[in-house]
């Protein structure tokens, strides 16, 4: 059995000087080498036409398609699960076949996927649609995350700072993407849906054509592996399975961004339109702080410290609104607690999602990294699917205003108790 990496992932405690502190953004861009720069506009281009659509289908699905929120949540359910619960498929892929193959083919099945959502207008179309649209990154993403993940390793390895600050890179491009795909997709809204959809299609198509003129076709020091026993070696990694646990929890409650947030909004503006500029609020606060947020994270918090305080926000982001539902304001003062919570929820999610991809590289097997950073997902998409029907069943119960949301707290708090012991 081939023992997992040993590179120690932690940040050491405040005042030791064991490794370069890392540098300010700007700075830290013009180090790195061309593969790291195209795999982070990857990530930023990929997300601009991701959230160019995804923010608006739990209102098309319910509104203009007249489902049931049972519905619509199981849908969106699917489709994380179909993403996030197969990039196990999409990283062991990647670790067999290379990054370049995986991702091409990722692209053309999102391209096919947003077409076919634009067009679709039964339910078992939209499930369709939204199947393909999750495979397709379940292909691309664990390809590009581990390579990143690896890459990152590889610099901190080399003296070039903490492998934290490449992998908040990388979620400063996500969130870029974040950012404007919602701004677009509501410009475009104000045609129709399908003209978002046909948009979305459109950037990947861009996506396609980029990669497939740019992104080399062997990745030096990436080597492909293939042969019996992975799988069954991941599953008897215990401190692999308890990290899954613990960010399938935090995926659970960020998702309620498109579940729980969307109906707050409704019930205190009487229509989504903010919703676009509470999602894009999410955004610039992670492009602007992420950085500053993950440099004071590894002065201060090893990796385990920095995902219990994110699990703390997510549950306070949550007690918020739950506070303040009795009162049942609405307006623009019935937003501030949906601002709250989201403004809560990104930082709990600035802390968590670099801490959790620099912690893999750690547990996984050698030459086995894309597998185990796609099993860490495809665990959190068990998490949400079965997570996403029950929370629509308890946001669409009769129960007291602030029940729901009480309940949805709890759940990562419970999550700080599984999160393995040493980082």
């Amino acid at each position: 059995m081939t023992e997992p990496c040993t590179r120690r992932a932690s940040q050491p405690p405040s005042g030791e000087q064991s490794r370069p502190r890392a540098r300010s953004g700007l700075g830290q861009w013009a180090e790195l080498s061309p593969l790291l720069r195209l795999l982070i506009l990857t990530q930023l281009a990929f997300n601009v036409g991701f959230f160019g659509v995804l923010p608006f289908l739990a209102e098309h699905l319910g509104t203009a398609m007249g489902m049931a929120g049972w519905l619509v949540g199981l849908v969106l359910g699917l489709r994380t699960f179909s993403q996030q619960g197969l990039f196990v498929v999409g990283g062991a892929l990647a670790d067999r076949y290379g990054v370049r193959p995986v991702v091409l083919a990722g692209c053309a099945l999102r391209i096919a996927g947003f077409a076919w959502l634009g067009y679709a207008e039964r339910t078992w179309a939209v499930i369709g649609a939204v199947l393909l649209i999750g495979f397709a990154a379940a292909l691309f993403s664990p390809a590009v995350e581990s390579e990143v993940a690896r890459q990152a390793v590889a610099r901190e390895e080399a003296g070039g700072g903490p492998r934290t600050g490449v992998l908040a890179l990388f979620t400063v491009a996500g969130q870029a993407g974040a950012f404007v795909g919602p701004l677009l997709g509501a410009l475009l809204l104000g045609v129709d849906f399908r003209t978002v959809c046909l948009a979305g299609a459109g950037i990947f198509v861009l996506v396609l054509a980029g990669h497939w003129w740019l992104l080399p076709q062997h990745i030096p020091g990436r080597t492909r592996v293939s042969g019996p026993g992975a799988v069954r070696n991941l599953l008897r990694n215990r401190r692999f399975l308890a990290l899954c646990l613990a960010y399938g929890t935090y995926l659970l409650a960020y998702n309620q961004l498109y579940l729980a947030l969307p109906a707050e909004v409704e019930r205190a503006a009487g229509s989504q339109a903010p919703l676009a500029w509470l999602f894009a609020l999410s955004s610039l606060l992670v492009v602007t702080t992420q950085l500053p947020v993950t440099r004071w994270a590894a002065d201060r918090l090893d990796l385990r410290r920095s995902m219990a305080a994110g699990l703390v926000l997510l549950a306070t982001g949550f007690a918020v609104v739950a506070a303040a539902r009795p009162a049942d304001l609405t307006g623009t003062t019935g937003l501030f607690p949906a601002a709250a919570f989201v403004v809560l929820l990104t930082l709990g999610q600035m802390l968590i999602a670099p801490a959790a991809r620099a912690w893999v590289p750690d547990l996984a097997e050698e030459g086995r990294l894309g597998l185990y950073t796609g099993a860490l997902s495809s665990a959190s998409g068990l998490i949400v699917l079965a997570g996403s029907a029950a929370s629509g069943t308890l946001l669409d119960a009769h129960l007291p205003p602030a029940a729901p949301w009480l309940v949805l707290a709890a759940i990562p708090l419970a999550a700080i108790a599984v999160l393995p012991r040493r980082p």
